[in-house]
């Protein structure tokens, strides 16, 4: 008997082999990348001293974290993280859908590659490059609203990179047209995977285009939506440092509209060079990321248990 269950086990293992020789490098990067730097969580709880090493460095409990929420500047960083954030997930959700429902009508499967790879080509781009693109729209001196579209129109020149008021609708449009392309072609991909017999069927029986998309397209973009969603709430105490960082030029400035999370741990440890504070700073935000992905899926849960991600 156990022979014959031994022989079972290596036939399947001599089946599956290929697929974990497959998995294994991901699984090596995941361990090196995500894992073991996870030891490391304990710098939060020390005052770092690199000379002392993280073992060596003197245990001061939570007073790390008691600083951190006692300054303005992180309670300004957590403010624009949260609202940022929440706007890029509704922002981004609606202008995808909507551009995946119109390039899936589009009929000529050229027209339809050329604009899937539009969409997309700005999700390739640096952030590096990017931040140059706006740079040459926003420049005081020689950016191209200022010396062009303003002065056809007779407009003052505005000192966009000095000016807090314009930069939450600047970052709204870039990290739109930089992001968006991604989960607009999840979308196209599910509403190619409807079948078709529906559609033929709603036609049939009198339903308009908008009833069509409202009682077909909807419904199927659904499972989708609800995992990007899901996702980009784990996420939702990140930002994109370099949107934050590089777009705005670091400007001192437009700290008060663009600090984040990210790059408030990062200056703090450029500009401080508290480890053990920045360290507290990343404990919060992966902690905040675990409760809400597991309140949403618990949300998820309730409403609809097939759609859910656990």
């Amino acid at each position: 008997m156990k022979g014959h269950k031994l022989a079972a086990f290596w036939a399947k293992a001599k089946r599956w082999a290929p697929v974990y020789l497959m998995l294994l490098p991901g699984a090596v990067y995941l361990i090196i990348n995500n894992y073991i730097p996870m030891f490391g969580l304990v710098v939060a709880f020390k005052q770092y001293n690199v000379r002392d090493g993280i073992f060596g460095s003197k245990n001061i409990g939570l007073k790390n974290f008691t600083f951190l929420f006692r300054s303005s500047d992180s309670w300004v960083a957590i403010r624009n993280t949260l609202l940022y954030n929440f706007t890029f997930i509704m922002v981004t959700l609606i202008v995808a859908v909507t551009l995946a429902i119109l390039i899936h009508e589009i009929t000529s499967k050229r027209a339809r590659s050329f604009f899937q790879s539009t969409v997309l080509l700005p999700y390739l781009f640096s952030i590096t490059i990017i931040s140059y693109m706006v740079y040459a729209f926003l420049g005081t001196d020689s950016g191209f609203i200022n010396n062009t579209i303003f002065s056809l129109l007779h407009i003052d020149p505005i000192n966009w990179y000095s000016t807090q008021k314009y930069w939450p609708w600047i970052l709204l449009i870039v990290n739109t047209w930089k992001s968006v392309g991604y989960s607009c072609l999840i979308y196209i991909a599910a509403i190619d995977g409807i079948d078709t017999q529906l559609i033929e069927a709603a036609k049939l029986d009198g339903a308009n285009k908008w009833q069509q998309i409202q009682n077909i397209v909807f419904p199927a973009l659904v499972p989708s939506v609800i995992t990007l969603t899901m996702l980009h709430i784990g996420k939702i105490f990140y930002s994109d440092f370099g949107l934050f960082y590089q777009v705005p030029m670091n400007s001192g400035i437009l700290t008060e509209v663009t600090q984040t999370m990210d790059t408030y741990v990062y200056r703090m440890l450029v500009n401080v060079g508290n480890i053990g504070m920045s360290s507290a700073a990343c404990v919060v935000q992966s902690i905040v990321g675990l409760v809400m992905i597991l309140l949403a899926n618990m949300a998820v849960r309730k409403w609809s248990r097939e759609n859910a991600l656990f």
